[in-house]
Order: C-alpha cells, then structure tokens, then sequence
C-alpha cells in the first residue's frame, strides 16, 4: 500500500516561513558566548531648496537710481538642505523681461545682476545656469540674493517689467 501525501499551498508557505526562521535566529548556550548582530540601512540622497518668497517686489527706479544707472534691493534668501555635495545655479527663465503698460519688452535680462553680498561681485543673469553657491552637504545653509538692477533714461521707458529668475539645485 503507498501512501501519498497532499501538501497544500498554505501549509508549504508554512514550511517555508517557519525553515527560513529558524536559519535567521542564532543562538549561545553557554557562559560568556558573543553573538553579532549586523545592521544595514540604504541612506537616501536628501537635497531641498526653499525660496523665502515667490515673488520679489524690486524698488521702482527715481530719478536717482536713474543717474547712478542703477537700483539696489534684496532678493529672496534661498535654504538648502543636504546630506552631500551640492550646487545651487541661477539663471533666468527668458532672455528678456517681459513688458506690460509700455515698458521696454527688449530689456535683457542681463539688467537684473545678483551677488552673495550687498557690496560683492555682481553678475548678469542669462539663460546659461551660473554657478550660486555650493556646499559639502553639511546640513542647513541659507543665503539671501542681492539684486542689482541696470536703469537707463533711454532704453528703460515707463511701465512694468517682470522676469522669472530660475534657482536650481543639483548633486554634483
């Protein structure tokens, strides 16, 4: 007579569960035995920028501004956040600003300049990302965005300019 046994899908799953338990524990059972317990995690890339602001609102050119050739103002501060290296780049979104109410819808965009600094280095935007600022990754850093901005009596004709100034942040 021969005997034949039925195994079932759950009762196999069983087996299978209970054999893979029992390979996974490990035991000691005499005085003073070690055991090792290796742990591993798989750490994500963390990279955030934050814009304090949406929009800024840039001081209206006086007469003054206008004899200087051009007009001061803060910008937003821009917060990284970053377990690596990393770099943030500024660029404009057109390669002029857009005019409404009569203002010169060719001023280029290389009228709006930005520095790290009040008193430091200015830079022209254009639609080739530039180099901001770079970190190592060490957590928090914030900086806020210097604008200067060229007038002029000839070219820069009443009415109200705007331009998109992208930020973009990246691992190296």
């Amino acid at each position: 007579m021969k005997l034949t046994a039925k195994v079932t899908p759950l009762a196999l799953a069983l087996l299978t569960f209970v054999g893979a338990q029992a390979q996974a524990q490990i035991t000691c059972n005499t005085n003073g035995c070690n055991l090792q317990d290796t742990v591993k995690v798989t750490v994500a890339t963390v990279l955030r920028l934050n814009l304090s602001q949406a929009a800024t609102s840039l001081t209206a050119p006086n007469e003054a501004a206008y004899d200087a050739g051009f007009q001061l103002d803060a910008g937003p501060t821009a917060g990284i956040k970053a377990n690596r290296s990393w770099s943030l780049k500024v660029s404009s979104s057109a390669g002029t600003w857009t005019g409404a109410n009569g203002a010169n819808g060719s001023k280029v965009a290389g009228d709006l300049l930005w520095a790290t600094s009040s008193g430091g280095t200015y830079t022209g935007l254009s639609t080739s990302p530039t180099n901001f600022l770079t970190g190592s990754g060490t957590g928090n850093t914030s900086q806020l965005v210097y604008y200067k901005t060229l007038w002029s009596y000839s070219s820069d004709t009443p009415g109200d300019y705007s331009l998109v100034v992208v930020f973009t942040l990246s691992a190296p």
